[in-house]
């Protein structure tokens, strides 16, 4: 069996202040777990938060969007999505044709433009600025 890695054309993630601001707390709490061992647990909350906020993202190339987890990853396909919506706070979500929504991990209405160009689709009716 072999395995095809291919390189997605653009790579959307969260900002790096959430990695940063996720080591800070890391490091922060290295001293209070150290106190007791059974304390020791409590470095698993900020290292999970600094895990995702390095892993979670939404990869684009020409065959579809692959949206990035903590722990998994879903790929859907160009001819599965229907439209690309924005939420009130500016994310967006992809419509797929089988009616489910799928959130697209760091996407927002100022880097859509990047997406659709990076999968090579076409704009039909680009958002406005509020």
């Amino acid at each position: 069996m072999t395995i095809v890695s291919r390189k997605p054309v653009l790579r959307v993630r969260k900002p790096g202040a959430l990695v940063v601001a996720a080591l800070i707390a890391l490091f922060g709490t290295v001293p209070f777990a150290g106190a007791r061992w059974q304390l020791a647990p409590i470095l698993l909350i900020p290292l999970a938060i600094l895990v995702w906020a390095w892993r979670a993202g939404t990869d684009v190339d020409a065959e579809g969007l692959r949206v990035r987890a903590l722990a998994g990853s879903t790929f859907v396909p160009w001819s599965r999505v229907a439209e690309l919506a924005p939420d009130p706070r500016g994310r967006i979500s992809a419509l797929l044709t089988d009616g489910n929504v799928l959130r697209l991990t760091g996407v927002t209405t100022s880097n859509l433009q990047a997406v659709l160009r990076a999968g090579g689709q076409e704009v039909n009716n680009p958002p406005t600025p509020d």
